[in-house]
């Protein structure tokens, strides 16, 4: 004796190609992608935060350490 099957009413929806994305999802990782290919086509643009020398001297000292 088999078992009766149920057939749905309405096709399954699935969040493919008809989905529609919000305005920012497209926006902002255009907007960074842009920003950083301009800093890497013009580096003289970004500017180097001064640092305490306590900590540049922490990290010669450490990359020191793993060059040998």
């Amino acid at each position: 004796m088999s078992a009766p099957t149920h057939t749905r009413p309405h096709p399954a929806t699935r969040a493919g190609a008809d989905s529609q994305l919000p305005w920012w999802a497209l926006a902002l990782p255009t907007l960074a992608f842009v920003a950083l290919l301009a800093l890497i086509l013009n580096p003289s643009d970004a500017q180097a935060a001064t640092g305490d020398p306590l900590i540049t001297h922490l990290f010669e000292r450490v990359q020191q350490l793993i060059a040998r």
